[in-house]
């Protein structure tokens, strides 16, 4: 089985020792570099990656991808598709081989997209960018992703981890532009309308979000009820954002009925009214969360979920209500998650000034 790792880059040359180290298990490296202006080809080239250098204008991401892929010769079996700021766990080629079956197409494994200031991991979920050679290309101007012509065959491996270290200074001005393009390219998929939704509220669209996420949720495959529900989050804090509040409630309330295994809308609704300074409701849907135990792998989960936020919330309402010992109770177990923050630390202190002093 010949295994190879491809990617695209752009002045990336603070990666490229890591990228190796952590890919030159492959029997191939190929990459395709998208305009350097720094040293990246010259450190890739040093290593013995093959590289070929092409600018694309105008640019998108499918385009790139596709390239770099056609870069890796016809006789691999196994591509892997790896960006220069992500990072292969030891062992994952003798994963690849002991686990790939003749009919296996593509490869499920366990993304950590991000993590906390303590090293634990943020935002983690299966990706798949993990694929046979043939009958593969990429599609969509951003948010790329395979398509395969024929009959995929997936298989998941969780012990198979990639890890992702974002470089935050990187803009990511272009992604509303081709996220536009996208959907005016496919106006029914219903993955883009999503994410267009989305970006628009990260921009602070809040009307031009709402008519996009409500589009989404009118189309008739937007059926995966995780990204239904994050849909009606999105709406409902946009509506917050417009002091809109009562129908920011009853798209929570949508979003809580939508996926009520969730986390996430029932803590969103506990920010909503931590807003609202209604603590007997903060408290209602922060309890309501905390039973829900399973953290599901999926990227689409916030991480205010599953920090320290609910207790946070709990201890400053219970405050106002001036149930002090409950307050101290919450505030231990914020600070416990989060050590280093000065605000749940000085909450903490504070909460036991008003219990000594009663």
């Amino acid at each position: 089985m010949k295994i190879c790792v491809y990617a695209i880059c752009k002045n990336e040359e603070k990666f490229v020792d890591r990228f190796y180290e952590s890919a030159k298990d492959a029997d191939g490296i190929y990459v395709l570099d998208t305009g350097s202006t720094d040293d990246t080809v010259n450190k890739l080239k040093s290593h013995g990656i093959v590289v070929e250098q092409k600018i694309i204008n105008p640019w998108r991401f499918d385009v790139a991808r596709n390239l770099s892929l056609d870069l890796v010769p016809k006789d691999y079996d196994v591509c892997v598709c790896l960006d220069l700021d992500e990072v292969l766990v030891k062992g994952w080629k003798e994963l690849i081989i002991n686990n790939w079956k003749e009919d296996t197409t593509r490869l499920r494994y366990n993304y950590i997209w991000s993590f906390d200031e303590y090293g634990n991991p943020a935002v983690n979920f299966l990706s798949d960018k993990i694929h046979s050679r043939k009958n593969y290309k990429w599609v969509n101007p951003v948010h790329e992703i395979l398509k395969y012509d024929g009959n995929e065959m997936f298989l998941t491996c969780e012990e198979l981890t990639i890890k992702h270290y974002p470089d935050n200074t990187k803009s990511r001005s272009s992604y509303l532009p081709l996220l536009e393009l996208a959907v005016q390219e496919d106006p029914n998929n219903d993955r883009n309308t999503h994410y267009l939704g989305r970006e628009y509220m990260y921009y602070q669209k809040w009307n031009e979000a709402i008519d996009m996420l409500i589009r989404h949720l009118n189309l008739p495959t937007a059926t995966w009820k995780d990204e239904r529900c994050a849909s009606m989050r999105f709406i409902a804090r946009c509506y917050k954002n417009l002091n809109r509040f009562e129908e920011a409630k009853m798209w929570l309330n949508k979003a809580i009925n939508e996926a009520p295994y969730l986390r996430d809308p029932y803590v969103e609704s506990a920010l909503l009214y931590y807003q609202l300074n209604d603590w007997n409701n903060v408290i209602k849907y922060c309890n309501d969360a905390l039973k829900i135990e399973k953290h599901a792998k999926s990227y689409i989960n916030e991480t205010f979920s599953w920090d320290y936020t609910i207790y946070d919330l709990l201890s400053i309402a219970y405050f106002n209500l001036e149930k002090y010992d409950l307050s101290l109770e919450n505030i231990i177990k914020a600070v416990e998650m989060s050590p280093n923050d000065e605000r749940l630390k000085n909450n903490k202190i504070l909460i036991e000034k008003t219990l000594t002093d009663k």
